[in-house]
């Protein structure tokens, strides 16, 4: 059994600290290359957030092409039994699209460290220059579509009553006064609570010890399929990591986003 197992998803960086010569843990540093080179958890390895996208308009959210996908985890050492603990310095958006990428692969072994490398400094925790070299060659990979929304899917969805779409976009992108693609505005039907609103700054952007009340009070709830976006799936890399960590049991990412959905000839559009 392995040592993280009577762990929940989201671990306090005391939690990774004690595990860190674990033989099954694979941990993955999405912050910058500039912050990594100067100091990040011993063992982490780097991951360019740029990396688990697409990167091609009008939808660079997309998910990578399945060799792309193959060659990283191949990098990072993937195998059966590892446990994967991600951890980013921007209060969890990469960490969360990267847990997100893990459920496309179908590993459901990880935990995010609440607050990232922010909250690992904080603790005065020991940090690393060391660079692990290349684990080895890509792995073949079975990619799943479960925890992905195609713009297909959700234009069939809209209007559900069990259906919950979180546009974790800023305001003036929801209302459209902000434009960034064709079409203005937001999905039918969609709440707007912005990614950085469920983290809490005085606890080095840990997620909100209230955030599942304040969802529930946005009629952001367990019972309904919750599909998440943004622009690109970055910033709802985090709230898809969210609704993960309160357990709702059907949740998913939007990858297209706005890029896709506001570039769209045939998608409804509210303002």
């Amino acid at each position: 059994m392995s040592v993280f197992s009577s762990l929940p998803l989201v671990i306090e960086p005391s939690d990774l600290l004690a595990r860190l010569d674990a033989p099954e843990l694979i941990l993955v540093d999405l912050t910058s290359s500039a912050r990594y080179d100067a100091g990040h958890i011993p063992g982490a390895r780097f991951v360019d957030p740029k990396r688990t996208q697409l990167g091609q308009p009008p939808a660079p959210g997309l998910l990578p092409a399945q060799p792309q996908l193959e060659a990283l985890f191949g990098e990072l050492g993937h195998n059966p039994n590892a446990v994967y603990v991600v951890y980013d310095d921007e209060g969890g958006g990469w960490a969360g699209r990267f847990i997100w990428l893990l459920d496309v692969i179908g590993h459901h072994q990880y935990h995010y460290v609440d607050g990232g490398l922010l909250a690992w400094q904080a603790e005065d925790l020991p940090l690393s220059t060391d660079v692990p070299p290349s684990a080895g060659q890509p792995v073949p990979l079975t990619l799943h579509s479960e925890p992905t929304a195609t713009r297909e899917y959700l234009q069939s969805r809209l209007g559900a009553a069990d259906l919950a779409v979180w546009d974790a976009r800023g305001p003036t992108e929801y209302s459209g006064e902000k434009v960034l693609a064709a079409k203005a505005g937001h999905i039918p039907g969609a709440v707007n609570f912005e990614w950085t609103a469920g983290m809490d700054p005085a606890r080095n952007l840990r997620i909100r010890e209230d955030i599942a009340e304040i969802l529930d009070s946005l009629g952001i709830t367990a019972d309904k399929e919750v599909i998440t976006h943004c622009q690109t799936h970055h910033r709802s890399g985090f709230t898809y990591l969210v609704a993960k960590a309160l357990g709702y049991p059907r949740v998913k990412g939007y990858a297209g986003s706005w890029g896709e959905w506001g570039n769209h000839p045939d998608t409804p559009v509210e303002r």
